[in-house]
């Protein structure tokens, strides 16, 4: 009988400046910006978007920003900004290598696990129309699509888990 080993996911904390979680955002940041741009990155551009919507926010005590590995690789990241009673899922990003293989629903076991232990009692987010894949991501994993709880020029579905 033949046996299949399968890499574990892995999380860990990690602040938004250190090199790793650094390089994933720029990552992160990248993707977003050419599927919206659907081109190319043009000079600076990324670094525009980086300072329009900065993560130095996903550290305590406003937040965290987990860095995700799968066997040794490092796979990707995802972030939650704390609220009164309830968290913002963010910077939700998995390299392409990664994608397909269960990475997606580690994190967000992980963030939600997170959440629940400062006393969250639901999840929101924000997504554009374009992340189709992120969209059906978070539809399976229970994620309901809600009114608007927030404005943004990116934001165009809302989201919301209850963990209780």
């Amino acid at each position: 009988m033949t046996s299949i080993v399968r890499p574990a996911w892995m999380t860990s904390t990690a602040r938004p400046d250190q090199p790793d979680a650094a390089l994933l955002l720029r990552e992160y940041m990248t993707e977003m910006v050419e599927r919206y741009r659907r081109r190319p990155a043009l000079p600076g551009e990324v670094d525009a978007a980086l300072a329009e919507m900065p993560s130095d926010d996903l550290t305590e005590p406003t937040g965290l920003l987990l860095l995700v590995h799968h066997g040794g690789d490092l796979a990707g990241c995802a972030g939650l900004r704390w609220e009164p009673g309830w968290a913002e899922l963010t910077r939700v990003f998995l390299r392409r290598e990664h994608r397909g293989a269960g990475g997606g629903a580690a994190m967000l076991a992980a963030v939600e696990e997170h959440a629940r232990a400062v006393g969250a009692d639901r999840i929101r987010l924000d997504t554009r129309a374009d992340l189709v894949e992120a969209r059906t991501l978070y539809a399976r994993h229970g994620y309901r699509e809600i009114p608007a709880y927030s404005r943004g020029p990116y934001a165009d579905h809302w989201f919301e888990k209850r963990l209780s």
